[in-house]
């Protein structure tokens, strides 16, 4: 990373920091501007972690509902960014406790037509298999992999250890490649 780089990020964090303080304040408009920021992060998340479209934009939306009612609570020592993280993260956790309800939306989202965006074959086998990892490994794996976060930042998130972490995410490389094998033979 340059040093024009790092400089622009740091103004960038003290204008986020600004917006937050707003938020804080109440000022709807300053969190709007937060969301406009963090959605396709924290909706990226949500996605890889149901596997859902419209799952993964419920639980986005649940975040920053979360965030906003809870803003009070935020510590400014913490990424903001790490901060939501743990929010999308709890909620993905949580999701499978509302089965009847993602068992309803997984039918919605099957009857409406695909759009031309849709995964290719490999992404599909690549969520499949995903999907099959245990919700942790599954979490471990997003955070580092698609969303680029170190361990130690994941680790924060997730609320365990960094050696939790890396456990996970070996334990997933593992269980990724046997699955992938079964899949792409099926």
């Amino acid at each position: 990373m340059s040093y024009q780089q790092k400089s622009s990020r740091m103004v960038a964090s003290d204008d986020e920091q600004h917006r937050i303080v707003l938020s804080q304040k109440g000022d709807h408009a300053a969190f709007e501007s937060l969301i406009v920021e963090y959605q396709k992060m924290i909706h990226s998340l949500c996605y890889r972690m149901t596997g859902s479209m419209a799952d993964s934009q419920d639980l986005a939306q649940e975040t920053f509902i979360h965030a906003f009612q809870n803003l009070q609570f935020f510590r400014s020592e913490a990424k903001f960014s790490s901060w939501l993280y743990r929010i999308a993260m709890n909620r993905c956790l949580n999701w499978r406790k509302a089965g009847a309800r993602r068992a309803k939306l997984h039918k919605n989202w099957s009857e409406q037509p695909l759009e031309s965006a849709s995964p290719t074959g490999r992404e599909e086998l690549i969520q499949e298999a995903l999907m099959k990892l245990d919700p942790k490994q599954r979490a471990a794996v997003v955070l580092t992999t698609y969303d680029g976060l170190n361990h130690a930042e994941a680790a924060r998130v997730l609320d365990c250890s960094e050696t939790t972490v890396s456990w996970r995410i070996f334990a997933a490389r593992r269980k990724l490649k046997h699955l992938l094998k079964e899949l792409s033979l099926s």
